[in-house]
């Protein structure tokens, strides 16, 4: 067809010129045309921003005003004066014989998933919610992966922050992963959050400008790992940073990397309440899904955290009354004559291990801990044990706490699972240092199980139909985290199936405003509950339901920013 043929017929040319402005159907479409100094211009009528009919608009020197929210456009183009709003689609006009015709179907300027690549970036930019959940829309709707915009936010919140890798890139890196386990439209939303939080981490930020490697690409990495954990020693990020990037360019796989990071990060006790180390598991997940090519911009970015994070030896908690530290110090100036003892040797978790490590003598908790790696337990075999136990201590918080004592057996559980994570991408012997750390933190929460909440009695008649409506309904009204619980286990108990239980979890949590530490307790719950033993995965599906219910309910105004993103992408008017 001829681009001559495809216009339509829309209006006499005397009947615009005199109304000055038409609404017309054309081919199915609402097409705004206006008579605007002597020439006829044509644009969606639909404003790109939230919907409301540009008809009713305002038009003086070229320029076409929304009056809904003020968006502006120029008349002839449909270009935008506000990137909030987007461009208005403009439509090809010809005069012919008095009638003015209109091709309903222009030729697109780009394709969607360039258009909608490029509003990403804009929504970051500028920090624009509507933005950013229209673009993630557009960009599935289109059949594009979900690793293209995760790699727009990462490379965004590790260009533009200088203080690094923070809460937004740790939110979108735990919604990737969550991703197979959501509703296709709820794995949108998981994007859309987590997108909005690095959008928001880097507004107004100082952007990060890359430090240079050294010339020193033949080192050994032996070498290396010693100049990098001085420099963070002495809290230099520069000289981290160059170390880091030279082992970077050397060619250094991801287990040798993961070892340099976490070697530094558990040279000192539990530091930055475990969200360092969390950071550098995260890191690492993130580059599994975009590519270890990313590398060179991502793992930096971790640098400063190490650099500046506090050290829980330095706090009185870790001193006092018991010298946990020093206890510590002692056991790992003997770690490598343990190790060897257990070399060759094949180990299995005692019935009464997870028990131990919520008993009430550190002393005790660490000399398991050491007969365990004489026995030849490896640093994954003991991350396993730990994260089970700090997962208990969350799925056994006691209601009668603060609420804010919540974020501290979270802290706890979180740091459990980033040890047990990097214990299976790297071996290195540095983590049992990570586990230990786990453990004495599992011991300082103890009053926090006081009294524990009773994991829910067993029921295998539940009907799991209606556990999961009962779970639903725990999020909608303060107060019902022990209903919360009792619902995922008596689910679990009647046979329900442990991937619609993690679809609805993931449903719940994807439409509040949650905060940074529940999307961490849900993807740690989750990535801990899986290949578990039943009883056990149950036990972490407790500690993420009743995490959950507990920060929930909302004001849920993200969700409503998403709702008219996904309701103006089906054609719905939300001004009626």
């Amino acid at each position: 067809m001829s681009s001559q043929d495809r216009f339509v017929p829309a209006v006499e040319r005397d009947d615009l010129r005199e109304t000055g402005r038409k609404l017309v159907s054309v081919d199915g479409r609402a097409v705004a045309l206006f008579d605007h100094e002597g020439t006829v211009r044509a644009v969606d009528n639909a404003c790109p921003h939230m919907g409301f009919p540009l008809i009713e608009g305002t038009v003086d020197e070229g320029v076409l005003t929304c009056h809904w929210h003020h968006a502006r456009f120029e008349l002839e183009c449909g270009d935008t004066f506000d990137p909030w709003a987007d461009d208005v689609l403009t439509y090809p006009v010809e005069v012919r014989d008095g009638t003015v015709y209109v091709d309903p179907h222009p030729e697109p300027d780009e394709p969607p998933e360039v258009h909608w690549a490029t509003r990403l970036e804009d929504g970051l930019e500028q920090n624009l919610r509507l933005v950013v959940a229209k673009s993630v829309i557009g960009l599935l709707d289109a059949d594009v992966d979900v690793t293209t915009p995760l790699e727009t936010g990462i490379e965004f919140g590790c260009r533009y922050r200088r203080d690094g890798w923070g809460p937004g890139l740790t939110i979108l890196t735990a919604m990737a992963n969550v991703v197979p386990d959501l509703d296709p439209e709820d794995r949108k939303r998981a994007l859309y959050q987590g997108l909005v939080q690095v959008g928001s981490d880097v507004s107004g930020e100082p952007p990060q400008f890359e430090q240079q490697t050294l010339g020193a690409t033949e080192t050994d990495f032996d070498r290396l790992l010693s100049w990098f954990r001085e420099n963070v020693e002495v809290r230099d990020p520069n000289g981290a940073e160059r170390v880091l990037r030279t082992a970077i360019e050397a060619g250094y796989d991801d287990a040798d990397l993961a070892r340099m990071l976490a070697t530094a990060a558990t040279d000192h006790r539990y530091i930055q309440t475990g969200h360092v180390l969390d950071y550098i598991n995260k890191a690492f997940e993130a580059l599994d899904h975009v590519g270890w090519d990313h590398a060179d911009t991502v793992l930096p970015s971790l640098v400063r955290g190490l650099t500046t994070a506090e050290r829980s030896e330095e706090t009185s908690s870790w001193r006092r009354p018991i010298d946990l530290a020093g206890l510590l110090d002692d056991t790992f100036d003997n770690l490598d004559q343990h190790v060897e003892a257990g070399s060759g040797e094949s180990w299995t978790r005692p019935e009464d291990m997870v028990e131990t490590l919520l008993s009430d003598d550190p002393h005790q908790i660490v000399e398991t801990l050491v007969e365990a790696i004489r026995a030849g337990a490896t640093p994954e075999e003991l991350a396993d044990s730990v994260a089970l136990a700090a997962g208990t201590r969350v799925a056994q918080f006691s209601t009668a706490n603060e609420f804010n004592d919540w974020n501290t057996v979270h802290h706890t559980f979180t740091y459990a699972n980033a040890v047990h994570r990097l214990t299976e991408r790297t071996d290195a012997t540095e983590l049992y240092r990570g586990v230990f750390d786990t453990a004495v933190n599992v011991y300082l929460d103890r009053f926090l199980n006081t009294p524990p909440a009773p994991l829910p009695e067993t029921n295998a008649d539940a009907n799991p139909d209606v556990e999961l409506d009962t779970l639903s309904e725990t999020m909608d009204a303060e107060g019902r985290v022990n209903d919360a619980g009792r619902a995922a286990a008596h689910f679990l108990d009647g046979g329900g199936d442990p991937e619609r239980l993690r679809r609805e979890l993931g449903a719940a949590l994807l439409r509040e405003d949650a905060g940074f530490h529940t999307y961490q307790a849900l993807e740690a719950g989750f990535a801990q509950a899986e290949q578990r033993p039943p009883e056990e995965a149950r036990t972490l599906s407790v500690a993420v339901a009743r995490y959950l219910a507990a920060h929930a309910p909302t004001r849920r105004e993200r969700e409503q920013t998403y709702t008219i993103a996904a309701r103006l992408r089906r054609g719905e008017k939300i001004h009626e």
